[in-house]
Parts: structure tokens; sequence; C-alpha cells
């Protein structure tokens, strides 16, 4: 990541946090860039999401955006880098927070685990489960966008057709299979290590995994894809957006006014694929600013 990208707050979780603390620190970073715009996995304890919620509500700020992500952690880790990457284009805050549901099109997120026995997020046969419990099983999990499930020297996970960069981030496991396997299959262009996040065990069911996402890295391609989106402009907000439903008030275009799925041409490669904006480890929050700009403070991978 370069000097010039914004850093990302984190939103704490409530416990030891009171709600005085969590108004206070959301109003400095509402003064200080204008609006926020919150990413938080599906996964998140219930408490956490009301806090969120909680804290907009009593603000009665519309400047704030609350994204919720049905993705794994360190997936959205990288979203987090990549919203902090356009945070400083010509962007507006609210295309900023549409490019969300966009940009995760493009993100193939996975782990490479010991055991499937508590994996809930992908379908699991009962044939793998079995296998799960033989000495020196491993398995390659595929969450998304599509997902997949092999075990180890048993095929290869569908991965994708455009140029990217794969980070990987290791738990309680030591293999090379990500870096000597999966990135030549993926036709990675450059391979990274990250931290493991802390939500990380908990989402795969075990810590004995090696958790891996491949994903765009160009800003300059970010920038490409978003601006080729048609803008419409929320009915609700009257703020520029991309895609069927605002990130900030999550009102959806007028039947009329939504736009049909657009033809992107998938980056790096000659493949196009239908891209159409999806509905609407703590927090992440990008500080964006009136065109996007922004600041935050914990860095992602």
């Amino acid at each position: 990541m370069d000097q010039h990208t914004p850093t990302a707050a984190v939103l704490p979780a409530p416990g030891g946090h009171p709600l005085d603390a969590a108004l206070s620190a959301m109003a400095v970073l509402l003064e200080q860039h204008g609006s926020v715009i919150a990413l938080y996995p599906a996964t998140i304890p219930l408490a956490h999401e009301r806090r969120l919620h909680t804290v907009r509500s009593v603000l009665e700020s519309n400047r704030i955006a609350l994204l919720k992500l049905d993705l794994p952690p360190l997936a959205v880790a990288v979203l987090v880098r990549q919203l902090r990457q356009l945070s400083i284009c010509d962007f507006g805050a609210g295309v900023v927070a549409s490019a969300a549901r966009l940009l995760s099109h493009y993100i193939y997120a996975g782990a490479l685990l010991n055991s499937v026995t508590k994996l809930d997020r992908v379908p699991v046969s009962l044939k793998s489960h079995a296998k799960s419990w033989v000495p020196g099983s491993q398995f390659g999990v595929l969450a998304h966008p599509n997902p997949e499930l092999i075990r180890i020297g048993n095929g290869s996970l569908g991965g994708p057709g455009f140029a990217t960069r794969l980070v990987t981030a290791k738990g309680q496991l030591q293999s090379d299979w990500p870096a000597e396997t999966l990135a030549p299959e993926w036709q990675t262009q450059s391979l990274e290590e990250a931290g493991l996040p802390a939500d990380s065990p908990r989402w795969w069911g075990t810590g004995k995994l090696i958790e891996f996402a491949a994903f765009l890295p160009d800003i300059s391609v970010l920038y490409q894809l978003v601006a080729s989106v048609r803008r419409e402009v929320c009915t609700w907000c009257g703020i520029d957006i991309i895609g069927d439903r605002c990130g900030f008030c999550a009102a959806p275009l007028a039947a009329a006014e939504a736009p049909p799925g657009r033809q992107i041409a998938a980056p790096g490669g000659t493949a196009a694929r239908q891209i159409t904006a999806g509905r609407g480890a703590g927090p992440r929050a990008l500080d964006a600013g009136p065109r996007g700009r922004g600041t935050s403070a914990r860095r992602g991978p």
C-alpha cells in the first residue's frame, strides 16, 4: 500500500466502550471528513451491529453509511483497502459506498483448512466431513464468489479470469500450497502476506488455516471499473450513487429508474461479466469527505 492511501478507523465493540465514547468518536470523524462509510461482516455480534445503528440514529446523521458484507474476514479487509484507495479519487461519498458491492464481485476469497467439520459458511458434503477426520487431510475452500470445496491433491479451485494479487494470512497451519499451487493456478501477478483477522478462526470453524483472497490491486483499474458504471441520483439523499441502492440511506432506485445490469469487461481479460450492484474483527470505517477523500486508524492487509 502506498503512503498516499488513507488508513481506516476501527469502530470498537460495545464491551468496554461506552455509548458516549462511540458517539464522540463518530462525531469527530464526521466533523473532520464530512461522511463515514462503515463496513462490517454479516457475522458481527448482534450487539455490535445494534451499536452502529444506535450511533447513527442518535446523531441523526444521513452521512453515515453502514454496509453489511457477506464476505470472509480477509476479504472484508481487502474491500476496505480498495475503498480507501478510491477515497482519494474524484468520486463522491455516495459512489464510493456503492462501489463496495460492485468490487466485491471481483474478490475471490477462501482458505486452506485442515478440517471442515465445523465449517458452516460453505456447503460441505458428508463425504468431505468424513475425510476431514483422516490424519493429514487438508481442504481448499472457496467461499466467494462461488462456493467450492476440494481435497488438496484432488482437483483445483475455480479462480479469477483476470489479473489479481493474492494475499494470504496464516493461522496455526503451515503449508506452501497457496504460494506454490494456488497462485500459479490462478495466474496471480504477485503474492503478499497479511496478519490473520481476529474473526477468521470463528468464521472458518478452525484456527488451523491459511486464509487467502485474490483481488484487484491497481487503483487505475478500480477507478475505471467504478467510473464505467452509470451514476444515478438517490431520490432520498440526493447524492450520486451507482447500482440499484444507496449505501447511505439504503433507499432503492425507483423501478422505472433502476438501470439494467451492465456488461463490464473483466479487468485484464477478454471475457465480459454481468455486474449488478448487490443489495444491501469489528467494522472498519472509511472516512469520506464531500469528494470521497478520507482517512481512518487501522490498516488493511
